[in-house]
């Protein structure tokens, strides 16, 4: 097959990211410490997921309250800048008495499509993909947090990090009047249809946020909002990104607001046949285009479409990536806005 046909044949599908919420929502259900059989099965559905689409997997182990948990991740070498790293993570585990079909089944069907688009291509920077442990509850905020066990070990190995963006509830829209909500002030700025995607940051990472929004604007058909603001505003910090501020690192959460909008959000109601999946796809592929973006870094000549690499993720081959600019000074399209607030530097 040729490139511009291998090209046109990729997409990411809405039955295939309906697969991944079903298996984990669906067949596999609540999944935590609590149910540690079940947690254990969420772990091994990715990693098999992850070695058929021909990643190397390396697990993180470690135990929380006496259980053993892993942090799972799969890797596409940088070609060019091997020692530079983005890092797109998403939680597998649910809090107690919910199935997680938003929460956080989406975020994985998207991290697992991504990571199979990027199994076609050859970067000039290292794209890590990690399956975090222990997002919710207890663990969230504390020192077993999955994502805050990885974050520190990065640190301390002095990995380079550009980049750490956590997907965080993607597949709940409502075109309705009146279905979205916000924190405190946001109302008067922002949509009151639940039918966008948002991209929010601390003060920190607002440069990375417009470059990243301006680039996934170019991608993607969902529409886009995006902010940066102080970490305290609730559900701001509320996800793996977290772990990375604290440690030092730019990062960002992708989010469909979660609870500002899903009535279903931490309840046994959050279940695969609530989720849009069209728009999850579409989302999906926009992600893992504007990553391309910023990874592959291909010449103004390169082929508009992507070829698939001979010798799977791990291949040192030329970079085949799709084309894009970097999206540096880009500005957004029509359908994204910026949230940026102007209340001063978080630290944190």
């Amino acid at each position: 097959m040729d490139a511009g046909a291998e090209g046109k044949a990729w997409t990411v599908g809405a039955d295939a990211v309906r697969a991944h919420v079903e298996a984990l929502a669906g067949d596999i259900g609540e999944r935590n410490i609590f149910r540690a059989g079940s947690l254990e099965r969420a772990a091994a559905y990715i990693e098999s997921e992850w070695r058929a689409q021909g990643y190397e997997v390396r697990r993180q182990r470690y135990e929380a309250r006496g259980v053993p948990c892993a942090n799972l991740e799969a890797a596409c070498p940088g070609r060019e800048r091997p020692e530079t790293i983005l890092l797109v993570g998403a939680h597998y585990d649910t809090v107690e008495g919910t199935p997680g079909a938003d929460d956080n089944a989406s975020g994985v069907a998207a991290l697992l499509e991504i990571s199979r688009a990027f199994a076609r291509w050859t970067p000039a920077c290292t794209v890590r993909f990690v399956a975090f442990v222990n997002e919710e509850p207890p663990f969230f905020y504390w020192r077993d947090m999955g994502s805050a066990v990885y974050a520190r070990a990065a640190r301390r190995r002095g990995d380079r990090i550009e980049l750490m963006l956590s997907l965080e509830m993607l597949g709940y829209y409502d075109d309705r009047p009146g279905s979205q909500r916000y924190p405190p002030l946001f109302r008067y700025f922002y949509p009151d249809r639940a039918d966008f995607i948002a991209v929010v940051s601390n003060l920190r990472s607002r440069h990375e946020l417009r470059r990243f929004a301006a680039a996934l604007g170019r991608h993607c058909q969902v529409p886009l909002q995006h902010a940066a603001t102080f970490g305290f505003v609730p559900g701001v910090s509320w996800s793996d990104h977290l772990s990375f501020w604290r440690q030092g690192y730019r990062a960002l959460m992708v989010t469909d607001t979660a609870f500002y909008r899903n009535p279903y959000y931490h309840t046994m109601a959050d279940r695969p046949g609530t989720l849009d999946y069209a728009r999850l796809a579409q989302l999906t592929e926009g992600i893992a285009l504007a990553l391309a973006e910023r990874a592959c870094a291909p010449p103004r000549d390169a082929p508009a479409l992507p070829h698939r690499r001979a010798e799977g993720p791990s291949s040192a081959a030329g970079s085949n990536c799709p084309e894009g600019d970097r999206g540096d000074d880009a500005s957004a399209s029509p359908s994204t806005r910026s949230g940026d607030t102007a209340w001063g530097e978080d630290t944190r």
